[in-house]
């Protein structure tokens, strides 16, 4: 779909969000009907039309739809928020009455209040001055979305990309090379965001310390430390920490700036050619590689594989989107990577259930899994060693 567009110019603080939320899909978790996403798409370009929204995108990841905006009404913006919350809610309205599976699945309160963040969706929201002279001549940006895998899927690839040069040569330039600034949010926390801050290259150790632990702690954001800019933001929560219960694993999304005083697309997407390890598949249940794949793939392979998109565009004066995207996942290199994720997959899982295959009891995020472990602790006794020995 190309861009939603409108003619009007803005300010030069620009934020560019992007909201994503299951909210039912075809045929069990593989992708929205084109009638939700036609709804998504024409709610997008009224709210351009009203002059909410400066521009608008909107595509899926496996069952997970996407909105991705510009606007100059700031990060966690009610009105925003609450548009995308009403636009999510239309569109569980066409799951239901479709019986499709999983209809309003990531809408966790009846109605939030302000902004959807901690109300189910995936937030990410980057709030910048944009003049595209100085430091940024040119606006360039990519949006990553997961589905099938829990909030820390980010952690290694972003570490690697903004904090190692053996993966990002640019950090050795003079534009980057006092390095990052790291905001780590402890995820575990539900009173609110528990956050440290952690400098690369001097906190290194520390930060992989942390971000080796996806499951409780996650990138929230990095900024560049030569000159104060955001460069990326993610949406680090716990479903299960909102909502009680099992409603799906967490399906993170990011927002990057790149080129010039931040790492180059090729820089970012590399590390995620490991296809590393991260909680996830069908059941939020196993350890399983995430794959890199084009945008709008449905999930339909072997084993339910975590997946990952990557969508690129530049930004004009006015706020508005590139006519054209770039979707970095969509190219002949990948397919390799492809392969080598779905045979780490089909390693993993032939060991079923046991050991490092499952995700541990803490971390198992399907309710039946704990029941069925916690019924069966009921009946575990303290064993009498002297009727044990009387019977030998």
């Amino acid at each position: 779909m190309r861009p939603l567009r409108h003619g009007r110019g803005i300010a030069m603080r620009i934020t560019v969000s992007v909201i994503k939320a299951d909210v039912g899909s075809v045929g069990g978790h593989t992708k929205p009907s084109p009638r939700m996403l036609d709804s998504v798409k024409a709610e997008v370009s009224q709210a351009i039309e009203s002059g909410l929204l400066i521009d608008g995108f909107v595509c899926h990841t496996g069952d997970d739809i996407a909105i991705l905006m510009s606007h100059m009404r700031s990060s966690g913006s009610r009105d925003v928020h609450q548009f995308a919350w009403n636009t999510f809610l239309a569109a569980t309205a066409i799951a239901k009455t479709s019986g499709l599976y999983g209809a309003g699945q990531d809408l966790l309160v009846d109605a939030p209040s302000g902004n959807v963040r901690g109300a189910g969706p995936a937030v990410a929201e980057l709030t910048f001055e944009h003049s595209l002279s100085g430091a940024r001549p040119a606006e360039s940006f990519m949006v990553f979305a997961a589905d099938k895998c829990g909030p820390g899927a980010y952690n290694l690839p972003l570490y690697l990309a903004f904090a190692d040069p053996m993966y990002c040569a640019g950090l050795m330039l003079p534009q980057m090379i006092k390095g990052f600034s790291f905001h780590i949010i402890d995820m575990d926390n539900t009173a609110g965001d528990s956050v440290i801050e952690l400098d690369a290259p001097e906190d290194g150790y520390r930060i992989a310390a942390l971000l080796r632990d996806n499951e409780r702690f996650g990138i929230d954001r990095i900024v560049s430390r030569t000159h104060g800019e955001p460069a990326a933001a993610v949406s680090a929560q716990r479903l299960h920490a909102i909502a009680g219960k099992y409603t799906g694993k967490d399906d993170p999304v990011a927002i990057l700036r790149n080129q010039g005083i931040f790492p180059a697309p090729e820089e970012i997407i590399s590390p995620f050619a490991k296809a590393h390890f991260v909680g996830g598949d069908a059941r939020g249940s196993h350890v399983m590689p995430l794959m890199p794949v084009p945008l709008n793939t449905p999930v339909t392979g072997i084993y339910c594989l975590p997946i990952v998109s990557c969508v690129g565009f530049s930004i004009d004066k006015h706020g508005r989107f590139s006519e054209s995207y770039t979707d970095f996942f969509d190219n002949p290199a990948w397919d390799e990577v492809r392969t080598r994720a779905q045979q780490k997959a089909i390693e993993m899982r032939s060991q079923g259930w046991s050991g490092a295959a499952m995700l541990p009891y803490s971390e198992l995020e399907y309710g039946g899994f704990r029941d069925t472990v916690g019924e069966l602790a009921k009946r575990f006794k303290i064993r009498d060693e002297r009727e044990s020995a009387a019977a030998e």
